[in-house]
Parts: structure tokens; sequence; C-alpha cells
């Protein structure tokens, strides 16, 4: 699937996205995946429903963002992994991004969608997310944080 608007366009077409740019904003400039390896950003991205945004430049497509579902598509869809390049910011392209995957046909039957954030509440809470109850969710780790 793809969407356009002015010279950005929203893909979920896997072949489309620069994975060395996703992995050095995950691994570099991320809070939540700091360290991650290039194979482990490459497994996940295997695994999952993703959304690359791009920026359309000289005929090319550039990526400038992006974002991934892990889904069964019937009971719940995990948003994760979700950021806009420092140069492409302030432009409205992560409310389109959230915007788009909320309204993604694939995923309206499913009967909630989760993520976690540490600072993008305000964005979120546009598009339907509420905080949850923290008495009700709970975690296992699996792995080390420092094992990304």
């Amino acid at each position: 699937m793809e969407w356009k608007k002015e010279n950005y366009a929203i893909s979920t077409d896997k072949t489309l996205l620069d994975l060395p740019m996703i992995h050095e904003f995950l691994s570099q400039q991320s809070y939540w995946a700091k360290g991650i390896t290039k194979e482990r950003v490459e497994k996940a991205i295997k695994n999952t429903l993703c959304f690359g945004v791009y920026e359309m430049k000289d005929g090319k497509l550039v990526q400038a963002g992006f974002a991934r579902i892990l889904t069964d598509y019937v009971t719940t869809a995990y948003l994760c992994d979700v950021f806009i390049d420092r140069r492409h910011r302030g432009k409205g392209l992560s409310k389109w991004l959230v915007q788009t995957i909320i309204s993604f046909d694939e995923l309206k039957e499913v009967r909630g969608m989760l993520l976690a954030t540490e600072d993008a509440h305000g964005l979120y809470s546009q598009y339907g997310f509420e905080v949850v109850d923290p008495g009700r969710y709970m975690k296992k780790k699996i792995k080390e944080e420092q094992q990304n």
C-alpha cells in the first residue's frame, strides 16, 4: 500500500526500506533501542508490518521516517519504533504516519492497539490512545536491555 502527500509518501513495501538509515536512527538516536544491532533490526522488520515514510527527491525515495506494527491482525497490534528523521520534523509527518497506521484496513478489526512512549503522549492522545491502568498490564523481561 502507498499513500502520497505533497512530496512525501508512506509505503508498506519493505523492499523500499533503507535499513542502514533505520538501524542508525534506532541504535544511535532513539532512547528505546540504543545500541541495537543491525541483525536484530533486520529480524524485527522481517517479522512485522512496516510503514516507511519517504521524501520524493530527484526521482528517488529518501527514508524520512519509520514505524512497525507487531500484530496478529485480529486481537492486538503493538505500535513500535516510530520516528521521523530530524531533518523532516515539523511538517506534520508523525501525525500523518499515525493516522495512516490507525486507519490501515488490515488493522481496523483489531480489538486494541498498544504502544509505549516516554515523550509523545500528546501526539498519540490526538488519535485516541490513552494511558492504561498500570495495575493491569505486566511485563517479563527475557533479555537484559544491554543485549539489544
